[in-house]
């Protein structure tokens, strides 16, 4: 099969509308839910640990969620709340201890009340984005900024500081518009070992628990403050990149939801112009993202062994054919955009808020046959996001030296086009503690991650330079739910109330119940979230300062970076030579042979 044809083939059963299912992140080996392991839903977390539970306890009731607390801080057992979706990168959810307790949120998942005179809505905290957004929905009522994807829970939204994009209102943090917040936390003796906690507006400690990386104990249930239904109108335009750094600081002001999708090597930008229209304008517009739709779980595979291929064989031209097909592709589509959920007939697209403001269907369905994209139940897509919040006031130098890397490597870039390009939204400082600190661009970049941990990937050193130069050079702040360690190193010293946020750290759980190695690492209260040794950079669990932290046996270096010289990366060595039939095998290991005769 030729490659053009292949790369249409795989597209094509890419973008089919087909139905899935995503496993559960929570395994136990008995059936009275005992010696359990949970991930994520990516299949692996960034040190590719695994974490352990003694058990896991599936509350339905406020009731019950206080009892399970009570139990463990009564037997000193360390506890993690965990979502039905897990879709947080980091390792949140790891209990501090084999011997510890998941307590899992799925069966929380109630609306408990809905007032349209005071427009407020009270749910658990296990209700996804979907069921909030289609229950404010019924009552006339609409949460106006939210994440593009619908799978997360609202105790996950709120643990990680979710957000969705704009400079307007309280901005487009999730946590800005809650007005109360019941959170149950380990008690003393004297407290039935269990403290229960109900937070409204004007409560300072709101603002620690509005963002609290589960540290706090386990969060019941959630009000919101809604707005009127609304409907909106999106239009994209793409354009040349040569003035975006002037165009972020202003395009956001000018439309309510605005966002931009940035193909750096193809110097190319999709604007995203969205803003309020009146109810009465005719339109009922949908927006079904294609990143979130079903695969067809031969072309997830498919599409992997190709990007293997690329990888092994450093085909960079390969990777910009493919992305140039992949962007013509989601222009074509309208990125998912349709005028009745069938059909896109042009710009702009008109519909109500919550046809518009997320999507997910790849949720939908139990079909084996077809996955979500990143489904670990199959060899599909397999990533790492670099996703990370840099303050307006500098962001242009920021773009600027992205472009200067592109210059220098034209086609270093390309893989993210796989990926749907770079991702920029729009948030405003936060009332959270652990929030937003100011106005910024967020900069979601996902990219290729292989297998093997020890395997470096095409231009590794490009997307390391950026990814230290968001971190360190403009002092970016990392989303909580995503990126890889060192983004995260001193990050506790970003935030202005990081001390208050502690201050209430230790009063909710003075015991360290809800607190693991990793919270306590990035909360700057342990040392150790570098992970030293061989081939450490290669998944940022370290920043290299010796060869061995990269691949020196297949021709990667420790060395400075190419703009931002402070920056420490992975660099190939220009006269690396790779052996042919090494490659192919390397290529084969992970794949089952039949599947590669079908591919082939």
């Amino acid at each position: 099969m030729s490659r053009q044809l292949l790369s249409n083939v795989c597209l094509f059963l890419f973008f089919l509308a087909v139905r899935c299912a995503p496993e559960e992140p929570i395994t136990c080996s008995s059936a009275n839910n005992k010696n359990c392991t949970i991930t994520n839903t990516y299949g692996a977390f960034p040190d590719r640990s695994v974490c352990r539970a003694a058990a896991v306890a599936y509350p339905a009731t406020e009731e019950e969620l206080i009892a399970v607390i009570a139990n463990a801080t009564r037997s000193g057992l360390k506890m993690k709340a965990a979502t039905r979706f897990s879709h947080s990168i980091p390792k949140l959810v790891c209990p501090g201890g084999e011997d510890g307790l998941l307590i899992s949120t799925k069966l929380l998942n109630r609306v408990l009340k809905i007032d349209f005179e005071a427009m407020t809505m009270t749910v658990q905290s296990g209700v996804s984005l979907r069921e909030l957004i289609n229950a404010a929905a019924k009552a006339g009522l609409a949460l106006p900024y939210t994440p593009y994807w619908w799978g997360l829970t609202v105790g996950g939204l709120l643990g990680t500081g979710a957000h969705g994009s704009t400079l307007w209102g309280k901005g487009s943090s999730v946590p800005d518009y809650v007005v109360g917040l019941t959170i149950i936390s380990s008690g003393e003796v004297t407290d039935g070992f269990v403290k229960v906690r109900r937070l409204v507006d004007g409560d300072q400690d709101l603002n620690a628990a509005k963002v609290s990386l589960g540290v706090l104990g386990v969060i019941s249930q959630v009000t919101f403050k809604l707005q009127p239904m609304f409907k909106r109108s999106i239009t994209y335009l793409t354009k040349n990149d040569s003035d975006l750094g002037d165009q972020v600081s202003t395009f956001g002001r000018q439309h309510e939801f605005a966002d931009m999708t940035w193909f750096p090597s193809q110097q190319k930008v999709v604007y995203r112009v969205d803003d309020r229209v009146s109810s009465n304008t005719a339109g009922d517009g949908l927006y079904d993202a294609i990143a979130f739709r079903s695969t067809a779980s031969f072309a997830a595979e498919t599409i992997r062994v190709r990007e293997e291929m690329e990888e092994f064989f450093g085909d960079d031209n390969g990777k910009c054919l493919d992305g140039r097909v992949s962007t013509f592709a989601l222009s074509k589509l309208a990125y998912g955009l349709t005028h009745n959920g069938v059909i896109f007939l042009g710009y702009p697209v008109i519909g109500y808020q919550n046809r518009l403001q997320a999507s997910g269907t790849c949720l939908d369905s139990t079909d084996q046959d077809s996955i979500c994209p990143w489904d670990p139940k199959v060899d599909s897509l397999f990533f790492h996001q670099t996703t990370v919040s840099i303050a307006l006031s500098v962001v242009k130098s920021f773009i600027e030296d992205v472009q200067k890397l592109v210059k220098l490597e034209p086609t270093a870039l390309c893989g993210l086009e796989l990926y749907n390009g770079i991702l920029m939204r729009y948030v405003t400082a936060s009332s959270a503690y652990l929030g937003k600190q100011e106005d910024a661009i967020d900069f979601d970049i996902t990219y290729y991650r292989s297998k093997d941990p020890l395997n470096p990937r095409l231009y590794e050193d490009i997307l390391e330079e950026i990814e230290q130069m968001a971190v360190f050079k403009y002092g970016g702040l990392p989303h909580w739910g995503k990126n890889r360690n060192i983004a995260f190193e001193g990050v506790i010293n970003k935030y202005k109330n990081a001390e208050e946020f502690l201050r209430v750290k230790e009063v909710y759980d003075p015991k360290g119940l809800f607190s693991s190695d990793w919270t306590d690492q990035v909360l700057g209260l342990k040392d150790g979230l570098a992970i030293v040794k061989e081939g450490c950079a290669l998944e940022g669990l370290c920043i290299c300062s010796e060869d061995v932290h990269c691949a020196p046996s297949k021709g990667y270096f420790c060395r400075e970076g190419k703009i931002y010289k402070e920056a420490r990366v992975c660099t190939r060595s220009n006269d690396q030579n790779t052996s042919i039939l090494d490659a192919i095998d390397s290529v084969l290991g992970p794949f089952n042979e039949d599947k590669l005769v079908d591919v082939a």
